[in-house]
């Protein structure tokens, strides 16, 4: 477990860094675009469009636990791989969980909507936000540009960096490579479109499950970053929101991560949003804050998580010291 923890702390250490090296996906697909291949291979198998409901969920969820023993015997074999050259497979396994984080690249994305918005207007600020959110940019103001943004952020800050670093010490190279299949089969087939409502429960049920200690984790990490910053009332209060507000997310996990940077930024998150052509009744998280969004609110967002990666940081150096 130690030596898990150490390896976690230079990965986060590296991703922080040098985050995903293009280079090298110009030259060797990311292992991602690999768990990608092997989803959409499973779906031309398994989904056939004219099965009962009842079918299409057999049939997803036994694609789905294919897919995660598929990823965790990869892992499971990565490990042995890295075990046999003691030295340099340390090295070796700090750079494969660096790939598997997201913390520089999704602070890359997220600051560029902001840059697009500032010097280019808001046409440049939706093709920005469309990389990096589900919804149809199009309908969006500048604000509702920079709310998507900092969700968008809140959100994969659990999904991109504390899920992955809690699966990977809780089940090594297998659990991390299992959790980043799961999560990955969650955004192409858990959503609720005709095709995939049923054939893709299992995927979105298990990374609800998958995500339910990490999205809180992230929750608590932001309060005690705010509390770095800003010391214990605007902490305090903030973790009031987080408990108040978090549940009335329509996701049961995407609400802690929201509700604690809504709240620590004093803005008002989520709330009505259109999905394929459809409008959405979703309520405001910390509905007392302010709802024109900014750019300068996503450069505050990215300070935040930045301050809440380096607590990650610290918490992993501690736990390092002590197992």
């Amino acid at each position: 477990m130690q030596l898990r923890l150490i390896i976690l702390l230079l990965a986060l250490a590296i991703d922080r860094k040098f985050g995903d090296p293009e280079w090298l996906w110009k030259h060797l697909p990311h292992p991602v675009v690999l768990f990608g291949k092997a989803i959409e291979t499973g779906v031309d198998i398994a989904l056939r469009e004219n099965d009962t409901p009842h079918a299409k969920r057999t049939s997803g969820m036994l694609t789905v636990v294919t897919l995660l023993l598929m990823a965790a015997l990869a892992g499971w074999i990565f490990g042995g791989i890295f075990a046999f050259v003691p030295i340099a497979g340390v090295l070796l396994e700090c750079l494969f969980v660096s790939l598997f984080l997201a913390q520089k690249s999704l602070a890359d994305h997220v600051g560029a909507v902001a840059v697009a918005l500032r010097e280019d207007g808001l046409e440049r600020g939706r093709m920005a936000v469309s990389l990096i959110v589900g919804r149809d940019p199009a309908m969006l103001d500048e604000h509702g540009v920079a709310r998507a943004a900092i969700e968008s952020l809140a959100e994969n800050t659990s999904d991109g960096v504390a899920a992955p670093a809690l699966w990977y010490v809780v089940a090594g190279l297998p659990g991390l490579l299992a959790y980043k299949m799961l999560n990955t089969a969650d955004s192409l087939i858990g959503h609720r479109s005709a095709r995939y409502i049923d054939f893709g429960r299992m995927a979105a049920k298990t990374d609800d499950l998958a995500n339910w200690i990490p999205a809180r984790l992230t929750g608590v990490l932001c309060i005690i970053a705010a509390y770095f910053r800003d010391g214990h009332r605007n902490a305090s209060g903030a973790f009031q929101v987080l408990l108040r507000d978090a549940r009335q997310h329509r996701s049961p996990n995407a609400g802690w991560p929201e509700a604690a940077f809504a709240a620590v930024l004093g803005i008002a998150l989520s709330g009505p949003r259109t999905y394929d052509g459809k409008s959405s009744g979703d309520l405001f998280i910390n509905a007392g804050g302010r709802q024109a969004v900014v750019p300068s609110d996503i450069d505050s967002a990215i300070a935040l998580f930045w301050r809440l990666c380096s607590v990650l940081m610290i918490a992993t150096a501690a736990l390092a010291v002590i197992a």
